[in-house]
């Protein structure tokens, strides 16, 4: 079994109302000096098998289809 955490951010110059959101209600709570929340979303998964070279194309493939919009966000994979 392999462990794998794929990390989903949005793309710089791609507003993000949500993360201005959460920045306003930080400050709001007392939260001084918080600046450019970006929001985002991660993914953790186990993936049958062994090969890492295999589950990494895998995974890839995951986040091209489905777990990312590549147009507007990158993503990272890290492999335990």
């Amino acid at each position: 079994m392999i462990k794998a955490r794929v990390t989903v951010t949005l793309k710089n110059g791609v507003l993000d109302p949500q993360g201005k959101a959460i920045e306003g209600a930080l400050g709001s709570l007392g939260f001084e000096g918080v600046h450019q929340v970006r929001q985002g979303k991660v993914f953790d998964l186990d993936v049958d098998g062994t090969d890492r070279t295999k589950a990494e194309a895998e995974l890839k493939a995951m986040c091209e289809k489905l777990l990312a919009n590549t147009v507007i966000e990158n993503y990272t994979i890290a492999i335990d």
